[in-house]
């Protein structure tokens, strides 16, 4: 029997990483793989995290089951950190799941047993697991226009004549904010605009929520959201703990589905359902972490400003690379750095550009272009920004 099987796609940027550990330079930089990392190129466990860990030690007296929606106390916290009181509780539907590319795989599960037909629009670009996934699970896909890679802005107009064609029955995937891989986010205006236009078209939203508090805040990375949430009668929301919790390798996410109060049991149900087909009960440990922070407020405080240090730290090497890029180039045309938000950038460079830096400076990112800022720190800057002008992008 598994002699039939055949060899499946190489994951990019799993190859770039390992790419990157064989090199034997000591001035190489690592901008490929999506983690935040500090300026002395660790992922560090937050302070909150540490203090909640140190406690539940403490209490903890089991590792039974948890429920087969997670616990209720994690659901309500994150749909209250996303959502805030965007929408009453009696349409709200959640369960959690091993983070958000759980919360995302289980979303299109539901998709799929609820509109069997529907095709899941996703920007392009997006982050490849979306498609990856979809395409896993036989589901029609079409992609609408986002990025133009001539201003690296977001081509609005073009989203909106593409988003237009999607009817009743149909699936549109939207990034919250920090989009991935390219750092353009939508406007308020434009946020408004997509909700008006799906209350027209009768889609369904599902928003995939992975950076929030990385943007331009914890309150301000979720507006879009709630906008969408309190315009529309169904809304699906995968939500990640990984980057602004820090504990990516717990596995933590949650998925939110937002119904009428009438079909509010059956959806519940039925998201428990599929937790239950495909891994039963999920991961608790970082779910009850982030309970614990989310609920104490000691502990939230002193994670909302560790939070808000990474936030700004970030865009303080935006900043600072964009200068650098000025200054090199003698234009302005890589302003658009400074004016993206999150993680990733993407550059617009071409592929044999990319490669340029890898082999010829020991710069690695994403074939596309995207770089990854948290990987950056006030030192190696400057030497990405030479780099950057010396293979001509």
């Amino acid at each position: 029997m598994l002699g039939t099987l055949k060899p499946q796609p190489a994951d990019k940027i799993l190859m770039l990483i390992g790419q990157f550990k064989a090199d034997p330079r000591k001035d190489k930089i690592d901008l490929g793989v999506g983690v935040y990392k500090n300026a002395d190129g660790v992922t560090p466990v937050m302070r909150a995290v540490k203090a909640a860990e140190k406690q539940l030690w403490e209490v903890e007296t089991t590792k039974s089951y948890t429920g087969l929606a997670g616990e209720p106390e994690f659901n309500a916290a994150m749909a209250a950190l996303v959502l805030g009181d965007a929408v009453a509780a009696d349409r709200i539907s959640s369960v959690a799941t091993p983070g958000g590319t759980g919360a995302c795989r289980q979303a299109f599960e539901l998709i799929r047993m609820a509109s069997p037909d529907a095709t899941v629009w996703v920007s392009d670009p997006t982050w490849p697991n979306h498609l990856s996934i979809l395409k896993h699970l036989g589901m029609k896909v079409r992609m609408y226009r986002y990025f133009d890679n001539d201003t690296r802005a977001v081509d609005f107009t073009a989203m909106m004549e593409d988003l237009a064609q999607a009817k009743a029955g149909d699936v549109v995937l939207l990034h919250g904010c920090c989009h991935n891989p390219t750092g353009a986010n939508l406007t308020g205006p434009e946020w408004r605009a997509v909700a008006d236009l799906l209350g027209k078209t009768g889609a369904t939203p599902m928003i995939d929520i992975a950076y929030q508090g990385f943007g331009d805040g914890l309150e301000e990375d979720a507006s879009g959201v709630r906008l969408i949430a309190s315009r529309l009668p169904e809304v699906l929301i995968a939500a990640s703990c990984s980057k602004n919790f820090g504990i990516y390798r717990e596995r933590t996410g949650a998925l939110i589905a937002l119904s009428d109060p009438a079909a509010k049991e059956v959806t519940q149900g039925t998201l428990a359902y599929l937790n239950r087909q495909n891994f039963s009960f999920p991961p608790d440990h970082g779910a009850r972490l982030v309970t614990m922070i989310l609920n104490d407020p000691a502990l939230r405080a002193d994670w909302a400003k560790e939070l808000e240090e990474v936030r700004l730290g970030m865009l303080s090497l935006r900043e600072q690379l964009a200068q650098e890029l000025q200054k090199a180039s003698g234009s302005d045309r890589f302003g658009f750095i400074a004016q993206h938000r999150g993680m990733f950038s993407r550059l617009g460079a071409a592929p044999e550009q990319v490669e340029r830096l890898k082999t010829e400076h020991g710069i690695y990112m994403v074939g596309d272009s995207r770089l990854n800022i948290a990987g950056l720190n006030a030192n190696t800057v400057p030497i990405l920004a030479r780099a950057i002008i010396d293979v001509g992008i």
